[in-house]
């Protein structure tokens, strides 16, 4: 893959100390230790990937269709990441035990100006992409991803956060109702149309200060 010019050299802020923290989990009986950070050109293809398998197959009908997708996201990421807007981070977990260095998660964070959801006619951080490496999953790296945006979220000085999850995805369910995260909207109109499709619920959590400076 060639270099990719992101122009983040326009945007400082998005190398805040704070995304270069160690979290340490265990799990599986075993310690691992990830590095949460800002997503960088160089994590491009790794994040697209991630994002690509976490909700779409490679198997069936429309397994040929997988790189075309993932391209798609590939170039949706290297946009948004070059284009210097002051509220958007794209964060990357990094799984450093014993030196391994392996991209195993990612979460976008931007501020949104619709209110349609909120009904506020105020901006508010929406939270989107949220994927983990199916054998990373369940070793606390979502958890850590979604700690970390509502660190951001309070640094940009917001103190609710909303994110969309889909009604038949009870394992994403359970974790955000277990951090806090509550019931705001369920948008059932799809399935006026497409049956087999799942409802999406908005969830929305108002954030305390336990991470304001």
């Amino acid at each position: 893959m060639n270099p990719i010019n992101t122009k983040l050299a326009l945007t400082s802020w998005f190398f805040h100390s704070y995304h270069q923290e160690p979290v340490t989990v265990v799990a599986d009986q075993s310690e691992r230790q990830f590095q949460i950070r800002a997503a960088t050109s160089a994590d491009l293809y790794s994040v697209a990937q991630i994002i690509t398998e976490s909700f779409h197959s490679q198997n069936g009908f429309w397994g040929w269709a997988f790189p075309l997708i993932r391209l798609g996201i590939y170039e949706d990421l290297k946009q948004r990441l070059a284009s210097p807007l002051p509220h958007h981070v794209c964060l990357v977990a990094i799984d450093t035990t014993k030196g391994v260095n392996n991209l195993v998660g990612t979460v976008e964070l931007a501020v949104r100006f619709s209110d349609a959801w909120t009904q506020t006619g105020k901006s508010f951080p929406y939270l989107s992409n949220l994927a983990v490496s199916p054998q990373y999953r369940r070793h606390g790296v979502a958890s850590s991803l979604l700690t970390n945006c509502e660190k951001v979220c309070q640094e940009w000085g917001f103190q609710d956060l909303y994110l969309h999850v889909l009604e038949r995805n009870h394992q994403a369910r359970q974790l955000y109702l277990k951090l806090g995260y509550q019931v705001h909207k369920v948008e059932s109109h799809w399935n006026l149309f497409f049956p087999k499709y799942s409802s999406q619920i908005l969830l929305h959590k108002h954030l305390k200060n336990n991470f304001m400076l």
